[in-house]
């Protein structure tokens, strides 16, 4: 009897991506703590995009204030974010994995992407994509395999770095029911502690939760999810449709605070021409905007409005952000600003449908 051959998800996610091309560039900086932000000036306000795993172990993370990052690493190479590299090595590693014989990809972002796969032996041909995609980029990635996308998802953290790990429904369970809901994709710190409220704080404890408990916290579309979220369900569907962007958002951290009014002006000015550039490239309007505001030192507000009648005119959108903006405290210095601008999807475009706004 032959061997049974079932569908599989993989998750593809490139090991410390961005350094890993910036050691690609720069051979010298193999084995040495490598961290990229900004501008590669810790003097200057910006965070750290990526860390290399020898930077790691000095307790560097993406997100942390650059200059932070450099005390505690003082002897990291500081690089600055080149994003043309980044987004060229990207599309090498998706062409590598679209190469393989009957993958189906959906790209996730520079540095993962769900492959679907039809195999008898998952394990092996995880294995067959790690070192296609060496091959072919000089780029290491772990992989994790699953049942459903969640799982996979989930599955690749046990397999990092260069590994790769199972999640099923066999062993969901086991491996994940006693650990913390935040170790679950989509379950932030914020959610935890509304989860924690209720007494529900591990994943064993959300997926046996009283569906009518969280249907009252996060109502009736995300309750249900949460719990499915909690069992490691979800889709089983690799779906290769090219993404289409909802919105398109540019921010902005100042090296010198803004205090005067007409200096933020010229910033949002500055952000709005921005963003209208690229919502143009997408050929559809504006239908809602979210404006962030972070204050010194480090308090921030978000203001947002749907966009009626929808609109790609430059004047208009600029008086719907200078609108935003004078909801802001006057009083206080700001030390970033960003700009969101919401479109309608293609196909809701086309029926005249005004969708609900989603998150910065």
């Amino acid at each position: 009897m032959g061997q049974r051959t079932d569908a599989w998800v993989l998750h593809v996610d490139l090991d410390q991506f961005i350094a890993a091309v910036e050691v690609l560039r720069h051979p010298e900086l193999a084995g040495r703590p490598v961290i990229v932000g900004g501008r590669g000036d810790p003097t200057e306000r910006a965070v750290v995009s990526t860390a290399s795993y020898e930077a790691r172990e000095f307790g560097v993370g993406s997100g942390m204030p650059l200059r932070i990052a450099a005390r505690k690493a003082p002897d990291a190479v500081i690089l600055p974010v080149d994003a043309g590299a980044y987004t060229a090595a990207s599309a090498r590693v998706m062409e590598t994995l679209r190469g393989h014989p009957g993958a189906v990809v959906q790209v996730l972002g520079w540095d993962e992407a769900f492959v679907g796969v039809t195999a008898a032996f998952p394990e092996a041909t995880a294995r067959d994509l790690q070192r296609e995609v060496l091959e072919s980029t000089g780029l290491h990635c772990s992989v994790g395999i699953g049942d459903t996308l969640l799982r996979a998802k989930v599955a690749t953290g046990f397999g990092k770095p260069q590994g790769v790990f199972r999640l099923t429904a066999a062993n969901w369970m086991p491996v994940m029911g006693e650990r913390p809901v935040t170790a679950l994709w989509g379950v932030g710190s914020r959610v935890a502690r509304r989860l924690a409220a209720h007494g529900i704080e591990t994943v064993a404890q959300l997926a046996g939760a009283d569906l009518d408990v969280l249907v009252g916290e996060f109502g009736p579309r995300m309750g249900p999810w949460y719990r499915l979220v909690g069992r490691g369900e979800g889709s089983r569907v690799v779906d290769d449709t090219p993404w289409v962007a909802r919105g398109h958002s540019r921010e902005t951290t100042y090296q010198q605070d803004l205090t005067e009014p007409a200096e933020v002006e010229a910033a949002l000015r500055e952000l709005v021409a921005h963003v209208l550039d690229d919502v143009a490239a997408e050929g559809r309007p504006v239908i809602g905007l979210t404006l962030k505001v972070r204050y010194v030192p480090f308090t921030t507000k978000t203001f947002s409005r749907r966009v009626r009648p929808p609109t790609s005119d430059h004047d208009e959108v600029l008086a719907h952000v200078l609108d935003l903006a004078a909801k802001r405290d006057t009083g206080r210095a700001v030390r970033l600003l960003g700009l969101r601008a919401e479109m309608p999807m293609p196909d809701e475009a086309r029926e005249g449908h005004t969708p609900t706004r989603s998150g910065w």
